[in-house]
């Protein structure tokens, strides 16, 4: 609306939103364009969904947050007012200025309080204010100069434009740029950008403090409050993973940090719907004065989810504590499994944990089947723990796929790759496929059902299979949001890891080299096969979960 008043023409907004699936990286200044344009019917149906969204908040006493004006316009807006002053920042991550390269109106320019403040009072108007307005200018985005000086106007422009449409406005702000850029954001750049703001004007989010917390080295962001937060996940990527210790810690360390300014706690996951136990904890702590005694806690949440006590389950949890919920040091939640990745002779099969917990606490998951069988929640994690053993013997069947390459033996390349490509992996996808919250067809359907015409539905498809993918038009960030789905795990990995054991094969039947770069160009036409197939997968679970995870079990466990 803003845009349209200003005078800009529909193509040339078209030209700059994102599909709906990549439209976190567009607000943020990363992307424009790629999987767009957003139709309008998406807009209309997103400004009654925030609409509920926005009441129901406040009914339950809940301070809603606006997005703001952060300075990324649409390049039209360099044809409406040809003298503006803005410049065009560089490509972001692996994208090239096709989709990336978005302009950056000054912040000293007259016009980046005209639209600034126009959108704000737009928002308000339409929705009302609970005064919070988050902006992120800079995420992972090099600013055009590191003078503190500049820094400084830039920050106090963004901050102007929302006071000048709410007098009373506080500005929420991530703090991942700080950490993710640290060549950078020296304490004295850093300093600059949150004193363009008045001290208690601005909430900096600590985004990723269970890892590489922020305010230790930054005197507690210089006296702006912060929230304490917990990132988790990347990618909304499967895989059990936690750094339990850390987050149970941490919050507690920061409150006593000399002179801090913590306020609160906060989850920031790029995607939920995955290891709830962690997201229990970090809800948790908030209430807590000093950390809590982990194992007993374990113990008693396995009874709370499964709503009955049970020994064995109990055991499995506490064993699941001490390895993937363990990571200690800087852990990176990033499912790097072979099963997820494009496969190559150099894959990371490294593990924070003993591998032997996972298979051990899956046996004793198994066992508590009689007595827990009628649990939705002790289904899920029975899935939810068979898929991991599967996916840590997938890198076993990597590792004697290679060593048999290697050693050019024919009959063990054919024998490991055969159990993996036509035994496991199928084994996975059955198990996968028989648990509602693990199918691709779920996935996909829901982001169907948004549409309101059949040519939406395509679109809104296709921005879901991209997203799970090759996330960009030429596997640009390629798996950055892998998932395993049943349909997913047959269809796009076992493909993949199908054509890589055959070329392997292929290369000692030859005796030609096997080359990764030939390879990674036949794969990228399967994995954007997928992305275009139009196979229709099912949105219903088949089959029953502790039988198919019984019979993994006698055939795999090792």
């Amino acid at each position: 609306q803003v845009y349209r008043s200003l005078g800009l023409n529909q193509s040339e907004i078209d030209a700059y939103f994102t599909g709906p699936a990549f439209l976190a990286w567009n607000r943020m200044g990363n992307l424009h364009g790629w999987a767009g344009p957003l139709p309008p019917a998406w807009h209309i149906k997103q400004l009654y969904l925030q609409y509920r969204i926005v009441e129901r908040m406040r009914s339950l006493g809940m301070i809603t947050v606006l997005p703001a004006f952060a300075g990324h316009v649409p390049q039209g807006i360099l044809r409406v007012f040809p003298r503006v002053n803005a410049t065009r920042l560089g490509g972001w991550s692996h994208f090239n200025c096709t989709y990336s390269c978005t302009y950056l109106l000054d912040p000293e320019d007259p016009m980046f309080q005209v639209i600034g403040t126009l959108f704000l009072k737009e928002l308000i108007k339409e929705f009302g204010t609970d005064h919070v307005y988050s902006a992120d200018t800079f995420n992972e985005m090099t600013p055009l100069s590191s003078d503190p000086a500049y820094l400084s106007r830039v920050s106090n422009a963004v901050f102007r434009s929302m006071a000048g449409a709410d007098p009373e406005a506080l500005w929420l702000m991530q703090g991942w740029l700080f950490q993710h850029q640290p060549d950078f954001w020296q304490p004295v750049q850093v300093r600059a950008l949150l004193h363009g703001v008045p001290l208690g004007r601005m909430i900096v989010l600590d985004l990723f403090a269970e890892s590489k917390p922020v305010y230790q080295w930054t005197e507690s962001f210089y006296g702006q409050p912060f929230i304490w937060c917990m990132l988790h996940n990347f990618g909304g990527n499967h895989g059990l993973f936690g750094t339990a210790e850390a987050i149970n810690h941490g919050p507690f360390m920061a409150r006593s940090f000399p002179n801090s300014t913590m306020v609160g706690t906060g989850l920031v996951p790029e995607g939920i719907e995955q290891n709830d136990m962690v997201y229990e904890l970090m809800n948790e702590l908030g209430w807590r004065q000093e950390p809590l005694d982990l194992p007993s806690w374990v113990t008693r949440y396995a009874e709370r989810r499964y709503g009955a006590p049970n020994a064995a389950a109990a055991s499995a949890w506490r064993l699941l504590l001490r390895s993937v919920y363990n990571c200690t040091g800087v852990c990176i939640n990033h499912n790097r499994s072979p099963l997820v990745r494009r496969p190559s002779l150099h894959m990371d099969t490294e593990l924070w944990y003993n591998a032997s917990d996972v298979y051990e606490a899956w046996r004793l998951l198994l066992s508590a089947g009689a007595e827990l069988g009628s649990s939705p929640t002790f289904r899920y994690d029975l899935v939810d723990v068979t898929r991991q053993a599967a996916q840590q013997l997938v890198s076993n069947y990597y590792l004697s796929i290679r060593e048999a390459f290697q050693s050019h033996a024919l009959p063990e390349l054919l024998t490991a790759g055969g159990v993996l490509v036509y035994d496991l992996l199928p084994e996975l996808d059955s198990l996968l496929s028989s648990h509602s919250l693990f199918l691709l067809g779920r996935w996909l359907e829901s982001a169907r059902a948004v549409a309101t015409s059949d040519q939406e539905a395509e679109q809104y498809e296709l921005n879901a299979r991209n997203q799970v993918t090759l996330w960009g038009p030429s596997g640009n960030i390629l798996d950055y949001a892998n998932k395993q789905l049943g349909g997913l795990v047959l269809d796009y990995y076992g493909v993949r890891w199908s054509l890589f054991v055959s070329a392997l094969v292929e290369s000692l039947n030859s005796g030609n080299p096997f080359h990764q770069d030939q390879f990674n160009q036949a794969v990228f036409q399967v994995e954007r096969g997928f992305v275009y197939n139009k196979k229709r997968y099912p949105a219903v679970p088949a089959g029953d979960t502790l039988e198919i995870s019984r019979k993994l079990f006698l055939k795999y466990y090792p």
